[in-house]
Parts: C-alpha cells; sequence; structure tokens
C-alpha cells in the first residue's frame, strides 16, 4: 500500500507543515513511540504527523543526501514497531510505508489523530530486569516537539477525550459505494501520490481505506464525512448547504442584483467560485499619469487576498450547521460570510490587530485535502496574506468581524479607493464578453493547456475553470471537433454520456 500524498512534497514539507513532520536517522523506539502517541491525541486537530525514519535533521530540515536505512532491517523495524505500539494505551498502530527515495530506504509513519484519545504509553520502554514497570504519560505536539503534558494539559487533553471533529467522524447515513472513483483516482493523481498507480482492479473500499476515509468494523464499513464532502458528486445531501453563494448587489435596492451558486465536492466548489469571482468580480483600474510613463494599476479587489478568504471561510466553518459560505459584493466592498466564528483562543485583541493565530482547528482533514490541492498554504498564514495582499494594491485593509458568541466571521474587503472615485462598475463586462469573443483556435489551445495542467476535466470543469457561467456553445463546438480529430478522447469511451464522463489528452492513461 501508497500512502494518499506525495512522499518528496512530504519529505521536503511543501505541503505538510514542519510542526507535523519528525524525522528520525535510525530505528529508536523510544523516542518514537512517544511521538506516535502525541501525534495520535492531535492536540490542536491538526491531524496528526508523519515520522519519518532514516532521514537526518538539519536545522529542522532533512540532511541530504539521505542517510538511509539497511534495507536488511526494514522487516524487523517493522515488526519491532508493531509490537512497541502495543504499549499505547489505548492500542494505536499507525500506517506503515517503505519508501526508496534517491536509492535509500526509509519508512514513513503516517499518524492520523485517533479516535480513542487520549493516549497514554510508557515514559521508558526498557526497564532493568526485576524493576518496576514504567509510569505511562500522555504525550503531545507542541511546536515541532514531543513533550510529556502539564497537569494544564492533562485536563485539556481529558477533555478532548471522543471529541472527534466532525469531518473525521464517521457517517452512518452514507455507503462506501457513494465514494466516486473517479474523483479518488483525480485526486490521488493532482497529489502525485503512487497510491493512484496501485488503485488500478481494486474495490473503491479498499483504496478508501488506504485514504483514511472510511471506519467501522469491517463488516459494518461506512464512510466517513471527510470522503462524503471531496469524494462525492452531491455532498449537500448529507450536509445541507455545504456550498457556496456569491451575490453582487450593485444597488441596495437589489435592482441588477445576480446571484450564483456552487456545489459539489468542497474543492471543485471552491475552485468554481474562484474561477466565477476572478473572470466576473474582480477588474483592473488602469490610468496614465501625465507627464510619466508609468501607469496607475490597482484592482478593485486584489484575487490573492479573495482567495485565501474565501478558503479560510470553507476550511473554518462549521458542516453541522446548514448555512452556506456566502460572498456580497457592493459598489465598496466585498463580504465573506461563514459559520460559525473562530474558536475562542482567538481573542479580540488579535481581532482588531489582525494577527489571528488558532490554537485549534475545527476541520482537521478538510484543511489537509486542500493543502495537498495546493489551494490553501500551510498553518496561521492565511491572514498575513490577506492583509499583505490588500497593502501590495493600495487598498484599505481588511476588516475581520466576530459578536461574543461566536455565531459567525465576517472578513469585509474595502474596494480599493480608485474604484469609489470612478464608480465605474461596468468594467467588468467587457472581461465577460471578450472571453465570449475567443476564437475556436484559442479555446482549443486553452483546453489542450488546461488538460495537460490539470488532467483529467470535465466540459463543465473545462468552461469553469475558463470563466464561462455556463457552456457555450463555440466551448461545445470546439471540444466536439477535439474528439473527432483525436486530440482529445473521453476517460469512459464506452459511457459517453455517463455523469462522471471526463475528458482527457489522447496519450494520458486511463484508470481501469
Amino acid at each position: 500500500m501508497a500512502l494518499p500524498i506525495n512522499i518528496e512534497d512530504l519529505l521536503h514539507q511543501r505541503k505538510v507543515e514542519r510542526t507535523r513532520i519528525e524525522y528520525k536517522t535510525d530505528w529508536n523506539p523510544e523516542p518514537i513511540v512517544h511521538s506516535i502517541t502525541a501525534f495520535a491525541n492531535d492536540f490542536d486537530n491538526m491531524g496528526g504527523g508523519y515520522i519519518i525514519i532514516g532521514v537526518e535533521e538539519e536545522n529542522g530540515r532533512p540532511k541530504l543526501p539521505l542517510k538511509g536505512l539497511n534495507p536488511d532491517s526494514l522487516d524487523a523495524i517493522q515488526q519491532d514497531l508493531l509490537n512497541k505500539c502495543n504499549f499505547i494505551e489505548p492500542r494505536y498502530i499507525p500506517v506503515v510505508e517503505p519508501y526508496t527515495i534517491d536509492g535509500k530506504d526509509i519508512l514513513v509513519l503516517w499518524v492520523p489523530g485517533g479516535d480513542d484519545r487520549p493516549y497514554k504509553c510508557p515514559e521508558k520502554l526498557y526497564t532493568q530486569r526485576g524493576g518496576e514497570k514504567s509510569h505511562k504519560a500522555h504525550y503531545i505536539r507542541k511546536g515541532s516537539r514531543t513533550i510529556k503534558t502539564n497537569s494544564l494539559e492533562e485536563r485539556e487533553l481529558m477533555a478532548l477525550a471522543r471529541d472527534i471533529p466532525f469531518d473525521d467522524r464517521i457517517n452512518y447515513h452514507g455507503e462506501v459505494t457513494d465514494l466516486n472513483v473517479v474523483l479518488l483516482a483525480d485526486y490521488l493523481r493532482n497529489v502525485g501520490s503512487d497510491l493512484y498507480h496501485s488503485m488500478r482492479n481494486r474495490p473503491v473500499e479498499a483504496v478508501a481505506t488506504d485514504m483514511h476515509l472510511v471506519g467501522g468494523p469491517s463488516e459494518y464499513l461506512k464512510p466517513l464525512n471527510i470522503g462524503l464532502m471531496f469524494f462525492y458528486d452531491h455532498p449537500e445531501r448529507f450536509f445541507p448547504y455545504a456550498q457556496i453563494e456569491v451575490v453582487d448587489k450593485p444597488d441596495p435596492t437589489g435592482i441588477g442584483m445576480t446571484e450564483k451558486t456552487f456545489r459539489g465536492p468542497l474543492d471543485r466548489q471552491l475552485r468554481d467560485a474562484l474561477a466565477y469571482i476572478q473572470n466576473y468580480i474582480i477588474t483592473q483600474y488602469v490610468t496614465k499619469v501625465p507627464d510619466n510613463a508609468l501607469a496607475i494599476r490597482a484592482f478593485n479587489w486584489p484575487y490573492q487576498a479573495v482567495e485565501e478568504a474565501l478558503c479560510n471561510a470553507v476550511y473554518h466553518k462549521s458542516y453541522q450547521i446548514h448555512e452556506p459560505v456566502t460572498v456580497t459584493v457592493t459598489p465598496s466592498k466585498m463580504e465573506i460570510l461563514s459559520i460559525p466564528g473562530p474558536d475562542r483562543s482567538i481573542t479580540d485583541e488579535q481581532l482588531s490587530n489582525l494577527t489571528l493565530i488558532s490554537k485549534r482547528y475545527r476541520n482537521r482533514r478538510i484543511g489537509d485535502f486542500l493543502k495537498e490541492l495546493s489551494i490553501v498554504e500551510g498553518r496561521n498564514t492565511g491572514v498575513p496574506l490577506i492583509v499583505n495582499s490588500m497593502k501590495n494594491n493600495g487598498s484599505n485593509p481588511p476588516v475581520f468581524e466576530t459578536d461574543e458568541d461566536r455565531s459567525y466571521f465576517l472578513t469585509t474587503l474595502p474596494i480599493h479607493p480608485l474604484f469609489l472615485k470612478s464608480a465605474d462598475r461596468t468594467a467588468r463586462k467587457p472581461q465577460k464578453n471578450e472571453s465570449a469573443r475567443r476564437s475556436k483556435d484559442e479555446l482549443r489551445r486553452l483546453v489542450l493547456k488546461l488538460l495537460a495542467k490539470k488532467g483529467n476535466l470535465s466540459t463543465n470543469e473545462i468552461s469553469s475553470a475558463l470563466g464561462y457561467v455556463r457552456i457555450t456553445n463555440t466551448l461545445r463546438a470546439v471540444v466536439n471537433e477535439m474528439l473527432k480529430a483525436g486530440e482529445v478522447v473521453y476517460l469512459y469511451p464506452n459511457q459517453p454520456n455517463s455523469r462522471n464522463q471526463k475528458l482527457q489528452l489522447k496519450n494520458a492513461q486511463r484508470p481501469s
């Protein structure tokens, strides 16, 4: 079995935060068991972590070239690891996978947050013959270190017992067969996981188990909420109003108001909403300055700030509360609302100072999937990116707002002052018309570029990525011509009308 991540990205901390990765030069059971226990306790709801054995650490990064492990020792290490994990109470076994990187053998331990926390293990695995058994203690992660809990941390850890984040809970209303194998394959291919190549001819239950998307006994296996959020075509069936609504209100009376709703797997609706905002809401102001070769350029809202704010809303909202994420655009501001508000570890002072640092995450798996897909950044980087993007664009700073009960979180992005002065909000329409006037040759090149970059895409996904509200007749004609010419092919040629149908480049690899 392979892990549902790109091992090179993990090794070099490209997607997973440094605090969730621990490097070990060699097999040293005691500290490794302590770290397994700490990651399983998942004190901050970050999703557990990874332990990479056979890699030396240098200044918090893997030392190159890799040291590696003796290949003849891999089986013995895995057997000893299994035995040593019996000391953890309740029993916890991480996912272990050997990899060969640059000719060096390493072991990767994937330690997701456990369902039976709090976990504890012996402080000392080895005692002198005839000596007393070692005291068992609780371990947690603090930054990039594994530490033994103090009395206050232990009480807090006890309070988290059985408190499994909603996205990581079993959904007893769903079935494992609800998980879409095409969506699973697309995800694994996009993140570059070796699991993509090994999933052929395997049942969806086996792939979902490898990805930690199912739970319960083997005779009553059920999907986790995270699986239905990302790998089911209609997650709103299980999570009503799990959607993004974009409302454009050019007039307070509602005249000329447009509303657009984005549904589907969380990553798809997020990408579609961002593409719509980028193509139909965001515009650039350009004016020449007399006696100056340079022009003044500014966006009504910088895309990066909007992207981060909307990603944060999807990441941190509660899917137990049946309310959508809403984006409201007016002539003076853009407001992004999610429910409920931030964790109480974020103080009012931090809100007013624009320095939000969350100590505990509401959803521990959603962030992992969005980060693996390169949609969101690492821990606590969203707010600084929003603030800097607004500043670099010459916009006024964002405003973050919640109430005393933390029942909502509202991000307000003021429009750039130049757009207030001009009061010209029709500048978006030429952008829309411009996209509609694309020639067939241009559309063909764009479709080929999208498929080469993102892999298999449906016609609807291509349309959204190109900024269209719906599939245009010209785009449909171009796709048909490309199919006839053999430039692109159907992913499932024997099921041309399948709702899961996608297009792919002619020489792309098809899953069996």
